[in-house]
This record gives structure tokens, C-alpha cells and sequence, in this order.
């Protein structure tokens, strides 16, 4: 089974590379659900793991429903991680209504040709899952990111094995709350990927002279990162 490890930095990269990882998503700020990653992280990384990395494409935080200019940037930001080498793609675009937004999640898909292109967790908010598969498989999406609607994927896990046996030609790659426990549920139930987040508390500073977070959305005081000894577990799991 592959093992795909979601990092924000360096450390987290080579960490996931020294537990022996098969492939990354290389993003920025968990405490939002992931946003593109800076130029500099791509390009390190890139230097530095020799692993596949994906790149995460999502201007900002919040909902997957996007204004023309922040589709502009999504556009411009994939042919950027093009230049730089990155091996997948990770996005998607969203409706109002939250069913997917087919012609601009195809405009990402063609941009990044050849590289394959995963949808992201925005999959988890469409009211409708099994016609969405249908209509992500139809434009040639390689890969959904998925809890199955769920908190976790342990808990989707009844719609990811309806998505997988239903889905002809696109690998649902479950994703959210996955650890060593657990993982052999997957394996049992045929899937060959997953994504997993397992991450450990790196480091712990003074609190700030003027706090510059918001502590709704992330201690300022703590620093977390890809846990080597989280990912060797699952991976010893299998």
C-alpha cells in the first residue's frame, strides 16, 4: 500500500522520507486545511527529498468557491509548480451550492497535464458523492482525496469502499485521522493508497510579547511537523 504523507516544511519532507514514505503533498498552514505552498518550500524540497511530491493548489483558507481573480492565481500557481518539477497536482473548485464546479476543476485538470491531478477534500462537502465520482471520472481527475464525508476515514469508511467499487477508472486515496491503528482497515478493504497528516510537536517557544495569531486558528506558541516515528508505524502497520 502507498503512503502518502501531507507536510508543510522541509523538515517535514525529509522526515517523511527517512520513515520511508512513497509519496508527499507539500502544502502550507494545516491549521486552515492546506494552501499553496510558497516558491522557496516547492523548491526546497524539491532539492532536497527524492520522493514524489504533489503540490497543493488553494489561494486561501475557507470554502472551495472562488472568485475569477482567484482562479487566476490557482492557473498561474500550477504552471509555476510545473516549472519547478513537482510531480501531481492537488486542487479543485467548488459551486455555491457545493456540488463541483466541472469546467473550471477541467481548466485546472488540462493545466496540469501530463501530471496526474488528485481532488482534493473539497470532495467531502459535495452533497452528492457517487454522482460526483461519476462526473471527476468523466473529465479524467486521477485521484480523490477523501474521509468519506466523514471527521475521520475511519468513520466514512462504508462510502470509501462504495466510491472504490463503484469508480472504473478514478483511485480514491482515503485521507483524514488515519494512524497505525486503523490503517489495516484499509488495507482490508482493498484500497491501495492512503494520505495521512501524522504530525508531533516539534518545538515549544515563550508566548509572544504581542500575540500576531488568531488563537482560534493556531497556538502560536508551538511548532508541529510530519512525526518520523507516526509514519514508521503505519508503515510498519502494513
Amino acid at each position: 500500500m502507498l503512503v502518502e504523507i501531507c507536510v508543510t516544511s522541509v523538515q517535514s519532507a525529509l522526515n517523511a522520507q527517512i520513515a520511508g514514505a512513497h509519496r508527499i503533498e507539500l502544502c502550507s498552514e494545516w491549521a486552515v486545511g492546506g494552501i499553496t505552498p510558497s516558491a522557496g518550500l516547492i523548491q526546497q524540497v524539491l532539492q532536497r527529498v527524492h520522493l514524489p511530491v504533489g503540490g497543493l493548489i488553494r489561494p486561501r483558507g475557507g470554502n472551495f468557491v472562488y472568485t475569477e481573480e482567484e482562479f487566476q492565481v490557482m492557473l498561474s500557481d500550477i504552471e509555476f509548480c510545473k516549472q519547478l518539477g513537482v510531480s501531481g497536482i492537488v486542487s479543485g473548485v467548488l459551486y455555491n451550492d457545493q456540488t463541483i464546479d466541472i469546467p473550471r476543476t477541467r481548466r485546472l485538470l488540462q493545466a496540469a497535464a501530463p501530471l496526474p491531478f488528485t481532488f482534493h477534500r473539497a470532495f467531502d462537502q459535495v452533497p452528492d458523492a457517487l454522482q460526483a465520482l461519476l462526473a471527476l471520472e468523466e473529465i479524467g481527475v486521477t485521484r480523490i482525496l477523501t474521509s468519506g464525508q466523514q471527521l475521520t476515514a475511519e468513520k466514512g469508511l462504508d462510502l470509501l469502499v462504495q466510491l472504490k467499487n463503484q469508480s472504473q477508472t478514478t483511485t480514491i486515496l482515503p485521507g483524514g485521522g488515519i494512524h497505525a491503528e486503523n490503517v489495516f482497515l484499509f488495507q482490508q478493504n482493498g484500497f491501495t493508497e492512503i494520505h495521512a497528516s501524522v504530525s508531533g510537536l516539534y518545538s515549544e517557544h515563550l508566548p509572544p510579547k504581542i500575540p500576531l495569531n488568531n488563537p482560534k486558528f493556531l497556538e502560536e506558541t508551538q511548532i508541529y511537523g510530519s512525526d518520523i516515528e507516526k509514519i514508521k508505524s503505519i508503515i510498519n502497520s502494513l
